[in-house]
């Protein structure tokens, strides 16, 4: 498929797309959050 053999690359991609997903799911949930932990003034 692609032209890419080896299961580990296959692998790597997969768990680019997957934290990808991740970070926009958690960057909607925390989109609006209102708490101020670490706020520089």
């Amino acid at each position: 498929m692609l032209g890419i053999d080896d299961p580990q690359i296959w692998l790597a991609y997969i768990l680019c797309f997957v934290s990808a997903i991740g970070c926009i799911i958690y960057g909607a949930l925390k989109w609006n959050d209102d708490s101020d932990d670490g706020e520089v003034d």
